[in-house]
């Protein structure tokens, strides 16, 4: 057996008996260490002489899922970290650190959901890298990146194969026209250098900006002169959910969640 079936079987086996009923129903370990690798493979950086990987991943949890964990989550995140330092090394990519493995709580998660956000961090000044990185200067070190969303497949109806997680899809919709949301900071205004150009004089440069942290995306005014609005009313900073509206002067933008 393979080491990395190996560490599988740990997960599995650590888990199949107190977390095999508690799980049911609730985020799979072997999943959540499945998306994980996936991620890593999502996020890899191509320097010159090296392909490097995020060595942070934040694991975000429904309050329900979290409190399966207790007293079982130091064990998980050092089985996840190993799991996820084996994949590094057989499929070759440069780390800056060992892996580590965050796990926090967000409420706006439903029981079996869960949320992965990754970071190239660099390494502590007493911490060794687990790869020497002469390349440094062109990795994007430290920047946050944008949380995946999985839900649970919907149960197989008379035996059908059972669909695999699926990610949400987040869009702004201006004018008509429907732009997805692929990063965790979206700025709107009216330069071009925007991420959502908005063509409208009473429009700010830099006017406001969508940012996601966890599972949650909200609206901040980045210091406009005429503000921003959401569904008719002034805000600063202000939670989004699907169907929103957000008004910048005179241009009506609408904030969308759904699943492809």
């Amino acid at each position: 057996m393979s080491v990395f079936r190996t560490i599988e079987s740990k997960i599995e086996g650590l888990f199949e008996g107190v977390f095999g009923r508690a799980f049911r129903t609730h985020v799979q370990p072997i999943e959540l260490a499945r998306k994980l690798v996936k991620e890593m493979d999502d996020h890899r950086t191509v320097s010159v002489s090296r392909v490097y990987v995020p060595n942070e991943y934040t694991v975000y949890l429904s309050p329900s899922d979290r409190e399966q964990l207790a007293g079982y989550e130091e064990s998980l995140v050092g089985e996840l970290e190993e799991y996820l330092a084996e994949h590094a090394r057989r499929e070759r990519y440069a780390l800056l650190t060992a892996p580590r493995v965050l796990v926090t709580t967000d409420t706006d998660l439903a029981v079996g959901e869960f949320g992965i956000a990754t970071r190239l961090v660099s390494a502590d000044s007493g911490a060794p890298a687990a790869t020497p990185a002469p390349e440094l200067p062109d990795l994007p070190l430290d920047e946050p990146v944008q949380t995946m969303i999985y839900r649970p497949p919907v149960p197989p109806v008379d035996g059908a194969p059972q669909a695999p997680p699926e990610r949400e899809v987040v869009s702004l919709t201006i004018a008509g026209r429907k732009q997805e949301i692929t990063s965790p900071r979206v700025v709107l205004g009216r330069s071009r250098t925007c991420d959502v150009h908005v063509a409208d004089v009473n429009v700010s440069r830099r006017h406001a900006e969508v940012r996601q942290e966890g599972a949650t995306y909200w609206v901040v005014d980045l210091g406009s002169t005429n503000g921003t609005q959401l569904n008719g009313k002034r805000v600063e900073r202000e939670r989004l959910r699907d169907g929103d509206t957000i008004t910048l002067g005179s241009s009506e933008i609408v904030f969308g969640r759904s699943l492809p």
